[in-house]
């Protein structure tokens, strides 16, 4: 799957076969019917806890889903080493379209579902990060919307 940015494509493989394999296929769904298609990330974290660019909330922050929720497919042995693509969520069993990309390291619990690893695109998330953050918090993390707007101009689903 490839995540056309402003800032470059990234492109992911998705791993049909591991322990997340609804969120893998409604991510795929997702793309098909181009829900994602020129909407706005809106978090970008780069704390000592989490280093991750979150997108696929659409409409509003954290309300903005599909219309759906399904359940976490955690096995909570999960680790996000940098270039993880994992589900994102407002809590246990709120999933929907709402996914982050990991571009350091993220030090959370195991409990958001992998969904696999971005192959190729790095030095483009690497761009966003260094363009900078507008901090939620001005003496918390860094951690807040991204300086410079980052968009998901197309996704697409093949080689």
């Amino acid at each position: 799957m490839t995540f056309r940015f402003n800032y470059g494509p990234v492109t992911v493989r998705l791993d049909r076969g591991g322990a997340a394999p609804c969120a893998v296929h409604n991510m795929v769904s997702l793309v098909l019917q181009r829900f994602y298609d020129r909407s706005q990330c809106w978090r970008l974290s780069d704390s000592a806890r989490l280093g991750v660019l979150q997108c696929g909330d659409i409409y509003e922050v954290e309300k903005g889903g599909p219309g759906y929720k399904f359940p976490d497919e955690a096995t909570g042995a999960e680790t996000y080493p940098r270039g993880t693509i994992a589900m994102g969520n407002q809590g246990a069993g709120t999933n929907g379209s709402e996914f982050f990309i990991v571009h350091s390291f993220a030090h959370i619990p195991s409990q958001y579902s992998v969904m696999g690893r971005v192959i190729r695109g790095m030095s483009a998330i690497d761009r966003m990060v260094a363009d900078g953050i507008i901090p939620k918090d001005p003496n918390g993390p860094l951690d807040g919307a991204p300086a410079h707007p980052v968009k998901i101009q197309r996704a697409t689903v093949g080689h």
